[in-house]
């Protein structure tokens, strides 16, 4: 995957963030979105106007709603709008490439009906490194465990295309796509390294594949 590196300097302080279960954006990830709630079309024309950048963060179901809607997570992700376009209907096709995650410090007064936060980065120097160190893959252990999830979620895969994916590529972009629930993408946002996280991706896709094996009213919770 090729770096998309931001010095820290030029990370904003102050930003639009998108709440979406479910959707993780991760560092030098890529993530495509259909926009078309009003709101959330008033941040992208927004954020198009002012430095192209909109964050990712996941609603908490444990966490009670504010002033401002439902509670958040702590932690989200950055993002740098990196493709747009607007469809004859009025909503926005755009895609988000991830720069580096962020605790969220306060949640500001929204703007246009969205929502924005002041945000801490100093939890996650890695994200900002110009030249990361390679990711620590148990690689055959994670492509057998991927080939038992997609089984169990009847998925098909090109393995061909799939064994040509860098390490680290395929860490993010298989986090970023596969269907876990909403506090297993939050785990592996806030994985503290490329190594811990691979770790936790690996030890999901697992447990997925072994839940789908259970019998009917046995799946694993």
């Amino acid at each position: 995957m090729p770096a998309f590196h931001t010095p820290r300097d030029h990370l904003p302080a102050e930003f639009a963030v998108f709440p979406l279960s479910g959707a993780l954006l991760l560092p030098r990830g890529k993530l495509p979105l259909n926009i078309f709630e009003p709101r959330y079309l008033a941040m992208i024309e927004d954020a198009l106007a002012n430095r192209r950048m909109v964050a990712m963060v996941q609603p908490d179901p444990n966490t009670l709603p504010n002033e401002h809607g439902p509670g958040l997570y702590r932690v989200g992700c950055l993002g740098r709008l990196t493709s747009f376009s607007e469809t004859d209907d009025g909503r926005f096709t755009i895609a988000l490439t991830g720069l580096a995650r962020f605790a969220i410090a306060e949640e500001l007064p929204g703007r246009r009906g969205y929502r924005r936060v002041r945000a801490d980065f100093s939890a996650f120097p890695i994200d900002l490194d110009a030249n990361p160190d390679p990711s620590s893959v148990e690689r055959e252990a994670l492509l057998i465990a991927l080939k038992a999830y997609f089984v169990g979620q009847k998925f098909d895969a090109n393995w061909d295309a799939v064994r040509r994916i860098p390490d680290d590529t395929l860490v993010v972009t298989l986090a970023m796509i596969c269907p876990f629930e909403a506090a297993e993408k939050q785990a592996l946002l806030e994985a503290p390294t490329e190594a811990d996280r691979a770790a936790t991706l690996l030890a999901l896709l697992q447990m997925g594949a072994a839940g789908a094996d259970l019998p009917p009213g046995r799946q694993a919770s």
